[in-house]
């Protein structure tokens, strides 16, 4: 499965403070409601427990048509053959992915560092990512990114770009506006009690 051809909300799992029964819950509400990007999260659990979670996961993303990505771990992306890999600054090097999964998406998260991205998109990079760019209950100690930061990447790069940290309906305009591609949101989706409600609210702002 490859990058959707149009942006928009890209779901990220919080498998910190649910059950397994409530995200799988939430993230089904999520997934009916439509987003374009579904990214697997989970530093807590271990690998057996990780495994089992991305498998059921992966399966309501396949059921509702959306791209499954697997945040930083290559094996696991590789043995359940999922859609592609996000991978941060500590992470498995590009090249490194790209010859395990193929064609499969890679995305780079780039945080506030430019030069990053370009370094990113020559290696082969599908999307590259910038935030926090609001305070973010997540990361809170994230390194900060600014609107322009986005405006100067879609003036330069052919990729796609992500933002990230602390996004909620308000806010999210005025990065759509600098024409950002994907809004990538955890705790504006997961932390809330309705979560098929919250999706539709970001879904709203690539729409007017």
């Amino acid at each position: 499965m490859n990058m959707p051809n149009t942006g928009g909300v890209y779901a990220i799992t919080d498998c910190e403070y649910l059950t397994t029964d409530e995200l799988l819950n939430k993230t089904e509400s999520i997934l009916r409601v439509g987003v374009a990007l579904f990214q697997y999260r989970n530093k807590t659990e271990d690998q057996e427990n990780k495994r089992t979670l991305a498998i059921a996961l992966q399966s309501l993303c396949q059921q509702y048509k959306t791209p499954f990505i697997v945040n930083d771990d290559l094996k696991l992306a590789k043995d359940i053959a999922a859609d592609g890999i996000h991978l941060g600054q500590y992470d498995t090097d590009i090249d490194t992915a790209r010859g395990v999964l193929g064609d499969k998406i890679i995305g780079v998260s780039c945080y506030n560092d430019f030069n990053r991205a370009i370094f990113a998109e020559k290696s082969g990079a599908d999307y590259i990512a910038f935030g926090s760019f609001f305070p973010s209950t997540t990361k809170p100690d994230a390194t900060k990114a600014n609107i322009e930061l986005i405006i100067k990447s879609k003036e330069k790069f052919n990729i796609p770009v992500v933002a990230i940290g602390g996004i909620t309906p308000e806010n999210g305009k005025q990065l759509i506006n600098a024409e950002v591609d994907y809004l990538a949101v955890i705790n504006g989706i997961y932390s809330t009690k309705d979560a098929a409600t919250s999706t539709l609210a970001y879904n709203n702002l690539f729409m007017t």
